[in-house]
């Protein structure tokens, strides 16, 4: 039995090393360039993996080898949760750990970080309302351009590709983007490293929050050592993790202190960064008054919409002027990136029609099927909010996959903060459409960054997907003849 406990301490202390040592690897190149140029200003490497090669397929194996060294050792650390894990702290350290490391990558993969930091510096430094001004609007109007001397968090915002965007996210983060961009006091170099240790501390209230509302160290997990959210969330350093917070805070209110009106407002919170979260809101409103009658429920849906709305507007009185201050997310809209769109842009004659009819027909599709949920679940008698949350999960992935024509690989993380509430096949499926879709990210290293090269994305992401179901299917079969064979039934024959 000793020999066994010792055994078992010794893998799982490897798998925690190995771990670390996998991110160390991930951050090596990014160390590397630091040491040579001594400033994130100017960078321009996007999709180098390596930073200093232009040898696309020798960076992308390496970083496809780094990438699944992380993914490995990250599996067998979930299935040993056990042993490798005696409480919620050990997580959060070996979390708190690989963060940290982390924080020293360059975020390689995408540069909305320096447009975060450059519209959060002309609104925080230079009185610019950034709903309505562009980066480029304000340096090159009268002699801003001095600016870019002595203010490297608005020259390399100036050099982004969303230079010529208004703030294409709601009031919230705008507000997250001034006081950072205030932080970094005009430094380049001093704003990033503020946004990755913001995004690190969110990202282990996150994992806190989960382990809170489940009580299980498995989803805390599941989240905080995930490759995908560490690439994607401190790596690159989206703006989805700061909504994953805001959605877990308004589950804990509602699924844990039993109340609805702080759930409420951290929805909108959530939604003041990125809209989805209003996707959630019915569902967890009438699970609030699951005990009332059907016509109460009602009545306290429309209340309680009213104050999320509310809520949801009063952050944009302090940059309204007018309806334009809505521009920025039809804007970002009518992009196309990673998505289907790509496919019917790329194989059929006048796709912008075709886009237009198909995201229309699906749109009006969602809408329906939506309301008429919503109307069922309103005469409900017995209401959990496990199933509550299954049901919001099958709006979230198709609106994810199917009615945004910019899709990104990040936008995935919006399944987290409800993913521990799905059935088990439904939570491998989402892992592993995570882990996934970093390997099919994988084609820009490549090619570099183009919506063309969406479409060997999407095959990928398919054939990943396929691959998934595959196994989900097989391990289900193997499930039930395990069952079968330990059943009484068997036994008799």
């Amino acid at each position: 039995m000793q020999d066994t406990v010792k055994k078992d301490k010794i893998i799982d202390n490897f798998l925690k090393v190995a771990i670390v040592i996998s991110s160390i690897f991930f951050v090596m190149p990014s160390i590397r360039y630091y040491m040579e140029t001594e400033t994130i200003l100017n960078f321009k490497a996007y999709f180098q993996f390596l930073l200093n090669t232009e040898d696309r397929l020798v960076q992308t194996a390496i970083y496809l080898l780094v990438f699944l060294l992380l993914t490995i050792t990250y599996v067998f650390l979930i299935k040993r949760r056990k042993t490798a894990f005696k409480s919620i702290k050990s997580v959060l350290i070996l979390v708190a750990i690989v963060s940290i490391v982390f924080i020293m990558a360059i975020p390689f993969m995408c540069s909305d970080v320096f447009y975060y930091l450059g519209v959060g510096r002309i609104d925080s430094t230079y009185w610019q309302n950034p709903y309505y001004t562009t980066i480029q609007d304000f340096v090159e109007t009268g002699d801003n351009v001095r600016y870019l001397q002595e203010d490297t968090v608005l020259a390399q915002g100036y050099a982004n590709d969303w230079k010529d965007s208004t703030v294409v996210y709601g009031p919230v983060w705008q507000l997250i983007c001034k006081g950072v961009a205030f932080l970094s006091f005009g430094n380049i170099d001093i704003g990033l490293l503020v946004f990755k240790i913001v995004n690190v501390l969110i990202h282990l209230i996150n994992c806190y929050l989960i382990w809170k509302i489940t009580n299980k160290k498995i989803f805390s997990l599941i989240y905080g050592l995930n490759p995908f959210i560490l690439i994607e969330g401190i790596s690159s350093v989206h703006n989805d993790m700061f909504v994953v917070m805001f959605i877990l805070l308004a589950i804990y209110f509602l699924k844990n202190k039993r109340k609805i009106l702080p759930s409420v407002v951290f929805l909108s919170l959530g939604a003041g960064i990125k809209y989805f979260p209003i996707i959630l809101l019915p569902f967890m409103i009438i699970y609030h008054f699951r005990e009332e009658k059907p016509l109460k429920r009602f009545l306290e849906c429309i209340k309680y919409g009213i104050i999320f709305m509310l809520v949801l507007f009063v952050p944009y009185l302090i940059y309204i002027q007018d309806l334009n201050v809505m521009a920025g997310i039809f804007t970002q809209q009518e992009k196309l990136a990673k998505s289907i769109y790509i496919l019917i842009s790329e194989y059929f004659n006048k796709p912008e029609n075709i886009v237009k009819i198909t995201k229309t027909t699906l749109l009006g599709i969602f809408a329906i099927i939506y309301f008429f949920t919503c109307v069922v679940i309103l005469n409900k008698k017995d209401i959990k909010f496990k199933n509550m949350m299954e049901k919001a999960n099958c709006f979230l992935v198709p609106f994810i996959f199917l009615l945004i024509t910019n899709f990104q690989p990040w936008y995935i993380m919006w399944l987290f903060p409800i993913i521990m509430f799905q059935k088990p096949d439904t939570i491998k499926m989402e892992l592993g459409i995570s882990l996934i879709s970093e390997i099919a990210n994988s084609v820009f290293l490549v090619y570099t960054e183009g919506w063309r090269n969406g479409t060997p994305f999407i095959f990928i992401m398919l054939l990943g997907a396929f691959l998934m179901l595959m196994y989900i299917k097989k391990e289900r079969e193997l499930r039930r003849k395990k069952a079968f064979l330990k059943s009484p039934n068997f036994k008799e024959e």
